[in-house]
């Protein structure tokens, strides 16, 4: 079906939708495709299962399929890429990107329902790169190289100074009393321990780190003290011992004293 001044102009292709002047202009062979808007999915050919609304949405893609994009020009810089979602006026991943999703691109909040309150007791948490990708952090030996142990790495959070805090008014107008660290402070310690935002200035604590550290100090005190405890262990066994033989010793002193003697007086 086509609705609009060329839409759909070279198709040959099935079961596609074109809303809006020259929407799937080039289109030739491709099928299940939806475009909507002016230009939308314009230079699309031989690939199908796209959903693009929005004013030259997909607008550059040609090869890639099963794209969705939403907004005016969303998609615009994909052209191969396939399985990408972008939703949001200007959003699109890179020309060859597939299997991403875009959601907005200058707003700077989020909220989403059906989270706080939806208990997950099992899962990985869910951290956001300065870029806005989000990911969970991964532990397994196989995305690791250059293991060793921590040893004395983790004595720099030693020097750390925790502090009680409260968020400013405009961040958190209920001013509840929070506890952490200040991440200028961790940096002077080890840069590695900081997050730092787009622009590159200090932003955040990798708290996912220092609690690793704080695991390792724990470990080697708890080593420490079990060393500590095992020479206790031999200083009661020795000084049981001790005991036994000075009452063996006082035993023998007690046998080996003269009996006593009465002396009479006739007197």
């Amino acid at each position: 079906m086509a609705v609009g001044y060329r839409a759909l102009n070279s198709n040959n292709g099935d079961l596609n939708v074109a809303v809006g002047s020259q929407a799937l202009f080039s289109n030739k062979a491709a099928t299940a495709n939806v475009a909507v808007g002016f230009q939308a999915l314009f230079s699309n050919t031989d690939v199908g299962g796209n959903t693009a609304v929005g004013f030259q949405a997909l607008g550059q893609s040609s090869g890639g399929s099963e794209n969705v994009a939403l907004g005016a020009t969303a998609g615009g810089a994909l052209t191969t890429g396939g399985g990408n979602i972008n939703i949001g006026s200007g959003v699109s991943s890179t020309a060859g990107a597939s299997n991403e999703i875009r959601i907005g691109d200058d707003q700077t909040a989020t909220f989403i329902a059906g989270i706080f309150g939806a208990t997950a007791p099992s899962g990985a948490a869910v951290s956001v790169t300065a870029e806005g990708k989000l990911g969970t952090v991964t532990s397994s030996v196989r995305f690791k190289d250059e293991i060793k142990p921590m040893d004395k790495a983790s004595e720099a959070i030693l020097a750390l100074k925790p502090v009680t805090f409260r968020y400013k008014k405009e961040i958190d107008p209920q001013r509840v009393p929070q506890f952490g660290l200040v991440a200028e402070d961790v940096e002077k310690v080890n840069p590695d321990l900081v997050v730092r935002d787009d622009k590159g200035d200090i932003y955040s604590v990798r708290y996912d780190q220092v609690n690793a550290m704080l695991l390792n100090e724990f470990l080697k005190q708890h080593r420490t003290v079990q060393e500590q405890q095992k020479e206790i262990d031999a200083l009661k066994a020795e000084l049981k011992e001790q005991r036994a033989f000075i009452q063996r010793v006082n035993d023998k002193m007690e046998l080996d004293r003269p009996a006593p003697q009465t002396v009479l007086n006739n007197q």
